[in-house]
């Protein structure tokens, strides 16, 4: 198994640490040709208009976007979930890739970063530290788009749909592996039903 990890701005170091401490393999994705043979792609929490002028810049977008229609599992954290997102009420590159609409700075500053248990029904019964930096909420959740986590007032913080997997807060900050253990159970799966890697538009 080889994930890749985007590596264009952010915190990516932190979830390449915590994917080594599960024995996986990882691949700094910096240019389109580091997009060949992965088994999933993790976009890291950082500045999402940055990471995604980066992307346009070195031509990644349309193949990033090809690769996640095609079945790739992409998780996406903090910035990364506003990247997967259909709409984020600004102009600003979008992967359209989750049918969710999401609310960036929705919690306040830097200063305003939290932390919280949160419930997450499908991780176990144990709540999860969720870390919140300058995070984004997802506001609406398009057709088949399940949401994994809120807060007690009910903001949804967490969702997927098929191959693709959002969180608003930062699941590679607190030591607590089982959301990556969660996204490499989809990149399994999907490798059980697609086992050739080259299966996958070539970047």
């Amino acid at each position: 198994m080889l994930i890749g990890v985007l590596a264009l701005q952010g915190a990516f170091i932190e979830h390449e640490r915590t994917l080594a401490r599960l024995g996986v393999a990882t691949r700094e994705v910096r240019q389109r040709k580091h997009l060949d043979g992965l088994d999933g792609l993790i976009i890291p929490g950082g500045e999402s208009t940055t990471i995604g002028k980066l992307l346009d810049i070195l031509e990644m977008t349309e193949p990033v976007r090809a690769l996640g229609r095609a079945g790739l599992p992409i998780w996406g954290t903090c910035a990364g979930m506003i990247l997967l997102a259909s709409d984020v009420g600004r102009p600003q590159t979008v992967l359209g890739l989750l049918d969710i609409v999401v609310r960036r700075n929705a919690f306040g500053a830097q200063l305003d970063s939290f932390e919280t248990a949160l419930p997450v029904p499908a991780l176990g019964p144990d709540p999860f530290r969720a870390v919140f930096i300058r995070a984004p909420l997802i506001e609406r959740l398009g057709p088949g788009v399940t949401p994994l986590a809120t807060l007690e007032d009910g903001t949804i913080v967490a969702a997927e749909r098929d191959n693709i997997l959002a969180t608003s807060f930062h699941p590679e900050l607190t030591g607590d592996p089982r959301f990556h253990e969660y996204f490499l159970a989809k990149v399994a799966a999907a490798r059980a039903t697609a086992p050739e890697r080259e299966a996958l538009p070539r970047p």
